[in-house]
């Protein structure tokens, strides 16, 4: 759809609130109508492609967050056309203060109804990339209220440095929720057409969901353009650079079939991979 296509009006305080929050929450982002027509698509997937066999009783806090599903946009154009978007990419490249992005992954993020909170954590322990320019965008595709587990993050915590080691787990719940007790925080629903995006070392945290419906979102890890693989400092790491960064080498620039250019600005549209 057109809207896609089309920039967003991002202000010079949003971009510093980014910058000195780690995250920032927009409004209006997406329109109804595009949430649908993509949001139907990414839900008819997710279900298909779905793994998980054990009840929620069965499984451990990890599988009880959420079901998780990577890289849809493999798997359909029309995901393509929606997380390969320039809207999108424009508003990550703008953030970071980069010239231009290019595609780590997707992930389909379902919290089912009676889903157990996600633990805090931050995405890049997961990443073996070389500098912070990392971006996470976190799309709900249906208004998300605090009784369906909304994003949460620790306020400025991008900054510290402390307990950037922990997998999601009870581990991390306990040990990063003590160190943080005393940080600010944001807890809030989120509208229909709102996304967050946060930084790759943001702490954050989702809580139950205690509603009846799915939670359904879609979130899409944005890397600079020029980001290099950097050697793993973990198995999580080793494992991503094996499945997100197919053939690319240590220390050299990440240009890969499953990494395209989303956007850049100096060129008028980014190729689709």
């Amino acid at each position: 759809m057109d809207e896609l296509s089309i920039d967003y009006p991002l202000t010079d305080e949003q971009i510093a609130r980014y910058r000195r929050d780690g995250y920032v929450k927009l409004r209006n982002v997406l329109s109804p109508a595009v949430l649908r027509e993509y949001g139907a698509e990414c839900t008819r997937l997710a279900h298909r492609l779905n793994r998980q066999t054990l009840s929620l009783e069965e499984r451990n806090t990890y599988g009880k967050a959420f079901l998780q599903i990577p890289n849809l946009w493999e798997r359909s154009e029309k995901v393509k056309e929606f997380v390969l978007c320039r809207r999108l990419g424009k508003i990550a490249s703008e953030l970071m203060g980069v010239d231009g992005v290019r595609m780590y992954h997707d992930q389909a993020l379902y919290k089912e109804p009676g889903g157990g909170f996600t633990p805090w954590h931050v995405d890049q322990f997961y990443w073996p990339l070389s500098n912070d320019n990392t971006v996470t965008a976190w799309i709900p595709l249906q208004p998300v209220s605090e009784e369906m587990g909304p994003l949460s993050f620790c306020i400025g915590s991008h900054k510290l440095l402390n307990n950037r080691d922990l997998a999601i787990s009870d581990e991390s719940e306990g040990k990063i929720g003590r160190s943080l007790h005393d940080y600010p925080k944001c807890i809030s629903p989120y509208e229909l057409g709102e996304v967050s995006f946060h930084s790759g070392w943001t702490f954050h945290r989702a809580g139950p969901n205690r509603s009846d419906r799915m939670r359904a979102v879609m979130t899409i890890i944005y890397m600079e353009d020029g980001m290099r693989v950097a050697p793993p400092r973990n198995s999580n790491q080793q494992r991503d650079w094996e499945r997100w960064l197919p053939g690319a080498q240590l220390g050299e620039p990440i240009d890969t079939p499953l990494n395209p250019v989303i956007y850049h600005r100096n060129r008028n549209s980014a190729p689709a991979g």
